[in-house]
């Protein structure tokens, strides 16, 4: 007897490997960041890229009135920056405090251990069930100098979220 969609669909995504991101924004003097699977290039021409981001964390009501967000891929060799925006949570610390960063385009915070990143204009916002999609147009960035073992949901699978999903 086959399972519920549900129970399928769970079954099917957990073995799926995927790329994850840290995302960064600001709004006033507001900063934040969170560790990011639900994300994908939508459009090549124009370029365009989706960032899925939680209901339920601080990136995303700081991402409400932001008008930029920033999207970082993490070298294996700096997991720990990926296991910080991903374990800890914004509510009760200061994510920046503990890492490298610069004021990057459109005074958004950009992550020094980031092995290429970019800064999206946010185009538009829509709700995608526990999340609301993002849509970006990048404006800037700083590609990868070379190819490297970039950090994956395997890599991060163990991580206690800082908020639930």
């Amino acid at each position: 007897m086959p399972e519920s969609g549900a129970e399928s669909f769970e079954s099917l995504v957990a073995l799926l490997d995927y790329p994850m991101f840290v995302v960064t924004t600001r709004a006033g003097d507001v900063k934040s960041g969170c560790l990011v699977g639900f994300a994908s290039q939508t459009s090549i021409n124009p370029p365009r890229f989706l960032i899925g981001l939680s209901k339920r964390n601080k990136t995303f009501r700081v991402a409400q009135d932001a008008t930029h967000l920033a999207v970082h891929v993490i070298a294996r060799e700096n997991i720990d920056l990926a296991r910080l925006f991903g374990g800890e949570t914004g509510d009760e610390i200061d994510k920046f405090d503990r890492c490298a960063w610069h004021i990057g385009p459109e005074g958004v915070p950009v992550l020094d251990g980031a092995g290429a990143w970019f800064v999206g204009k946010i185009l538009d916002r829509f709700e995608v069930g526990d999340h609301v999609g993002h849509v970006l147009d990048p404006i800037a960035g700083q590609p990868p100098g070379e190819f490297t073992d970039w950090v994956t949901f395997a890599d991060v699978r163990d991580v206690t979220p800082g908020h639930e999903a």
